[in-house]
């Protein structure tokens, strides 16, 4: 109990701790992540309430590396475990700009995901920017999936060879990243959510805005309330981006068609500087995929917003919300039907 209530307290405060106890960060990151701490809280608390009572998942610490755990959510149908055959295994990570960020922010999609597809749902954290840039937090990653893949079968009956992947944000990257490294045709499909899958530019280097050519309406730029943090967002790849601008770990958008999920569904919300690279990804591999039998799909939202799913329904809609949910689960549920597993 006092080692969980410690770990919690560490993730929870991680800015503050990091900020003033950090080695080599400078100080342009340090006052910044002081900075962040209220909205790190805000956003935790938005995220974890709404499941302290009611929780749909247990928490493991998975033994990745010699002296360090990594926190997971696992989430499991009690009707699944009564197959006699082999479950997929579904990995998500959760997003925070490479920074921050907990599991439980994506609770409700990975509920969905085990109730109505059968698969045991893995929600994985990992080390976070600027203390460790990359290629920290998709080794975590990487490391994560060898692991459930070692363990599938008489840890969790699952099948370490059906794996389907998700993401948001910097999940999305790392979700699709992490395809890169598993062996060749394991991951079967991929969905992100307003994922960042090129970090060649910096933050306020990408564009703003939809060009009508993209499909949708031209938009004059908005004026970022959070733009002082930028730098902090650039802390993951930034330290690196010159020797690593060419590494598809670090850019999926590079990535390799054959390595890449075996089909991928794009959630794509129209207000976000994330927009242009990630149709332009969608349009590259669509054009190497063209009769290989392959599906790359989008879910372009006009009305969305980088992290729109992660904000109460007051704001946003729940219909909205469920609309990109719903449409992961059926996408994952596909191509479990394509490999051989059927949940009714």
């Amino acid at each position: 109990m006092i080692v969980t209530f410690a770990r919690t307290l560490r993730a929870w405060f991680s800015p503050t701790i990091d900020a003033l106890f950090a080695r080599n960060l400078p100080f342009s990151y340090r006052w910044r992540l002081l900075a962040l701490q209220p909205i790190s809280l805000l956003t935790y608390s938005i995220a974890s309430i709404p499941w302290l009572f009611s929780r749909t998942f247990r928490t493991e610490y998975l033994p990745i590396f010699p002296n360090r755990t990594l926190r997971v959510l696992v989430f499991d149908s009690p009707q699944a475990k009564k197959q006699n055959k082999l479950r997929p295994l579904h990995l998500d990570i959760h997003g925070g700009a490479f920074i921050g960020g907990l599991s439980e922010a994506n609770a409700t999609f990975c509920t969905r995901l085990a109730r109505d597809t059968g698969a045991i749902v893995f929600s994985t954290t990992y080390r976070f920017a600027p203390v460790h840039p990359f290629p920290a937090a998709i080794d975590d990653v990487d490391a994560v999936l060898a692991y459930l893949r070692a363990h599938a079968v008489e840890k969790y009956g699952a099948d370490p060879d059906l794996v389907t992947v998700s993401g948001d944000s910097a999940g999305g990257n790392l979700a699709l990243a992490a395809s890169l490294s598993a062996p060749r045709g394991v991951v079967k499909a991929s969905v992100t959510f307003y994922a960042a899958v090129n970090l060649q530019l910096k933050p306020w280097e990408k564009p703003q805005g939809l060009p009508p050519s993209a499909g949708g309406v031209a938009r004059e730029p908005v004026k970022d309330p959070m733009a002082f943090l930028l730098p902090l967002f650039d802390s993951y790849a930034g330290p690196v981006r010159e020797r690593e601008i060419e590494n598809p770990r670090m850019s999926p958008f590079l990535g390799q068609v054959e390595d890449l999920p075996g089909d991928m569904l794009l959630v794509v919300p129209a207000l976000d500087i994330l927009v242009k690279e990630q149709l332009e990804f969608i349009e590259r591999v669509r054009g190497e995929l063209e009769g290989k039998g392959r599906r790359v799909e989008t879910l372009y939202v006009e009305k969305g917003f980088h992290g729109y799913l992660g904000v109460p329904s007051p704001v946003v809609p729940q219909e909205m919300k469920d609309e990109a949910w719903n449409a992961g689960v059926k996408f994952i549920r596909d191509a479990h039907r394509k490999s051989g597993w059927r949940w009714e």
